[in-house]
């Protein structure tokens, strides 16, 4: 039997992207599950595809990959994080410009998670469950690993200077990721009763009052640079 692409039928607008929330919203739901019940290296596509009830065709209409539907909502979206980074008005410094970009990141991934259907509880357990696989794990940090990259090219971009000569974005960066990581954590363990942006800006916010932009640790590779001593 030929799957029907309700993408393609000629319907209210309203009623069709209804329809597409709600299979996005199932896809992403089931593969949860599943990753939580089998582990997330024995989950396939076509399993979740199954337990959605649409084609495997249709699952790459939502997502390019299974690790997508966790982690990220587009292939580009640390791209996307990148340039809103850099579109901050010119009067933040990198830090302000940091938290305003990854607090509302974090609004819009919990807004997400919202979606689902089910309570922030429930997803929290489930998305525990879930990392008891070595590979979701890998995964996630494959993810993080990304945005942290993305991160330290949008704000050397803003500081106009060079990632690979100045340490000081990726400073910025992988800190910012890790208050990131700290918050989510104990997000999760709270049940989502707490706004995850207040944890994160909270996060940001202790780590940031102690990185001065001025810090010892770029000073001392700028002038290792300058000696020669450092080479890209």
């Amino acid at each position: 039997m030929t799957e029907v692409d309700h993408e393609t039928l000629d319907e209210h607008p309203g009623l069709r992207e209804r329809k597409k929330a709600a299979t996005r919203r199932a896809i992403r739901l089931h593969a949860l599950e599943l990753f939580a019940a089998k582990g997330f290296s024995k989950v396939t596509v076509e399993d979740i595809a199954e337990a959605a009830e649409v084609s495997p065709r249709t699952f790459f209409n939502y997502f390019p990959s299974k690790e997508a539907t966790i982690f990220g909502k587009e292939p580009e979206a640390t791209e996307v994080l990148r340039r809103r980074l850099v579109a901050e008005p010119p009067s933040l410094g990198p830090l302000e410009a940091l938290r305003s970009v990854l607090v509302d990141w974090v609004r819009s991934m919990a807004d997400d998670t919202e979606v689902l259907g089910c309570d922030a509880g429930e997803v929290m357990e489930l998305m525990k469950e879930a990392a008891a696989d070595p590979a979701f794990r890998a995964a996630r940090a494959a993810e993080m690993a990304a945005m942290e990259r993305a991160l330290a090219e949008g704000l050397a971009e803003r500081l106009g200077t060079d990632k690979d000569r100045d340490p000081y974005p990726a400073l910025l960066a992988t800190s910012a990721v890790g208050a990131l990581k700290v918050a989510s954590f104990f997000w999760a363990n709270l049940g989502g009763k707490v706004p995850v942006e207040d944890l994160v800006g909270a996060g940001l916010q202790a780590i940031f009052d102690g990185l001065p932009e001025q810090c010892g640790l770029r000073r001392i590779v700028s002038d290792g640079f300058e000696r020669g001593e450092i080479t890209k």
